[in-house]
This record gives C-alpha cells, sequence and structure tokens, in this order.
C-alpha cells in the first residue's frame, strides 16, 4: 500500500459462522493483521455474528468473512 501512496486508516472484519467462537481469538487475529499490514493493533476491529443456522455457514459447513476497509493517502 505505501508503495502506491497509502496507509490503513482503519480495517473492520466480521467473521460469519456458527462455530468456531472468535472472541477467544480475536485479538490474536487483529494482531496478525495487524503486523501483515504494517499497522497499530488499534486500527484493526475483528468480530463475529451468525445467519442463525441459515445457508452454509448456519449448517456449520463453512464461514465466510467481511471487511470494510479505509485507505488514506500518505
Amino acid at each position: 500500500m505505501a508503495q502506491r501512496g497509502y496507509m490503513l486508516g482503519n480495517a473492520d472484519v466480521t467473521v460469519i459462522g456458527e462455530r468456531p467462537k472468535v472472541s477467544p481469538h480475536a485479538l490474536a487475529m487483529r494482531e496478525s493483521l495487524a503486523a501483515d499490514l504494517d499497522c497499530d493493533v488499534g486500527r484493526i476491529s475483528v468480530k463475529a455474528t451468525t445467519t442463525e443456522k441459515l445457508g452454509f455457514t448456519g449448517r456449520g459447513e463453512g464461514i465466510a468473512a467481511q471487511a470494510c476497509v479505509l485507505l488514506e493517502r500518505c
């Protein structure tokens, strides 16, 4: 990103699935993402939700993730 003149403003990640529970792993996930993105861990948010037993994630056949990222010019 820096090579192209941008830096991470923040990242908001949502993990979608019935299991495993994300909360025990959220800090480690944030730290890993922050290291990969070369930013402060405070700029990364990781949370989880379920689909209330609907679809492939609700049946426990997999998980999905969504991320919204703000990029700022350096």
